[in-house]
């Protein structure tokens, strides 16, 4: 990475009366930006949009055309079903967080749980890797083979998954660093990949990452851990997962328990007109008991002059309410990469909203988007 000096943010503004409820049915929305001009957006745990096929989908992909304040999105076809079924152990296998699209194909990584979340103790515990040479027409396993498999619960291994079962559960809840359209703002030819440390208070608040040339991401033994740093502040790394270093700590106290631990998943952006890194990320509200989602979510903005920190903190929130609605539980704020301003002096933040509303079900469990400021120098 080029020597500069960064940009220096004053504060982060979120503009309440920009807020749009865009629809569909799911939640976790992380996003890239393709060469074809489209965004491309993962789907968790829903049945998409109305008008669109429709099912109990476990995971789904859709492209995204245009912007705020009417976006299109559009139906991939072609993507490999993946739908819950009709018991618990057809059910919540696979959630696609990490994306990235990177001249004309589109990567995504995959997280697997040890177990259903209707058994006991279920945690994250490793991710599966799938591609799309052409913009989501054509699917391949990491393996090059197609069409794309779903392993059953047991089927599941080191062989079929990028990751699985590393020391302390690390990896396993993976957001790729988005760096403009088909990640055009990349000088040094590596993808930065961050994730929590493990499953557990003070890991899951941990962030550690990894790195891998442009042309090796398919290739888990190219893949390169943030090892810390030399004299001088520059960054070591290492081929060996063992090695791996906390790249920054968050604050305590907000990992849940029960469920499955969840928390402390960032998404993290090139702002290339300010020539820095931006990364939201949020902790879960837990009750006194550790349960999820019992009162409003930690909300957190860090800039960084380099992918791997250091990285210092501009923004905090200790009770993120969306347009001050207090029964608000938003979770997986994801900087839309596209929707970056051109001064890069505002970009459209997107969550979803597990609250329940009396009579009405989650109405906020969809694709929620918001109009940002920063201020900086």
């Amino acid at each position: 990475m080029k020597e500069h000096t960064m940009t220096k943010i004053k504060k982060i503004v979120r503009l309440e009366e920009t807020t749009l409820r865009l629809g569909g049915i799911g939640d976790n929305w992380h996003l890239t930006w393709a060469n074809n001009d489209k965004q491309y957006v993962g789907l968790c745990d829903g049945s998409g949009w109305e008008g669109m096929p429709q099912a109990a989908y476990n995971s789904r992909m859709y492209a995204i055309s245009g912007g705020p304040p009417r976006p299109v999105f559009e139906f991939l076809d072609d993507y490999p079903d993946l739908i819950n079924g009709a018991t618990a152990r057809e059910c919540f296998r696979y959630y696609n967080f990490g994306i990235l699209a990177l001249h004309g194909t589109l990567y995504q990584f995959l997280s697997t749980p040890n177990r259903p979340f209707t058994e006991e103790n279920p945690r994250i515990i490793g991710a599966k890797l799938i591609y799309s040479p052409d913009n989501g027409k054509t699917w391949c396993n990491q393996d090059g083979s197609s069409p794309v498999r779903w392993e059953a619960w047991d089927d599941r291994s080191k062989d079929s998954m990028v990751f699985f079962e590393e020391p302390g559960d690390a990896f396993s809840l993976l957001t790729v660093l988005q760096m403009g359209k088909d990640y055009c703002h990349n000088s040094d030819g590596y993808i930065y990949v961050y994730a929590p440390n493990g499953n557990t208070e003070g890991t899951m608040n941990q962030l550690v990452m990894f790195r891998v040339r442009k042309e090796h991401l398919l290739n888990r033994r190219a893949y390169e851990f943030f090892a810390g740093f030399s004299s001088g502040e520059n960054a070591q790394w290492s081929d060996r997962i063992e090695d791996r270093a906390v790249v920054h700590a968050f604050p305590s106290g907000w990992v849940n328990r029960f469920i499955h631990p969840y928390a402390w998943h960032p998404s993290v952006a090139y702002i290339a007109p300010l020539d820095l890194y931006l990364m939201a990320n949020w902790g879960m509200g837990c009750g006194p008991t550790g349960d999820w989602f019992a009162k409003p979510s930690y909300l957190g903005f860090w800039s960084a002059k380099d992918p791997w920190g250091s990285w210092t903190q501009v923004h905090e929130e200790t009770s993120w309410i969306p347009v001050g609605d207090r029964g608000a539980r938003a979770y997986q704020p994801q900087i839309a990469p596209k929707w970056i301003a051109a001064d890069g002096r505002s970009f459209w933040l997107v969550w979803t909203d597990f609250q329940d509303v009396e009579g009405k079900g989650k109405p906020y469990y969809s694709f929620n988007t918001q109009k940002v400021l920063i201020v900086a120098d």
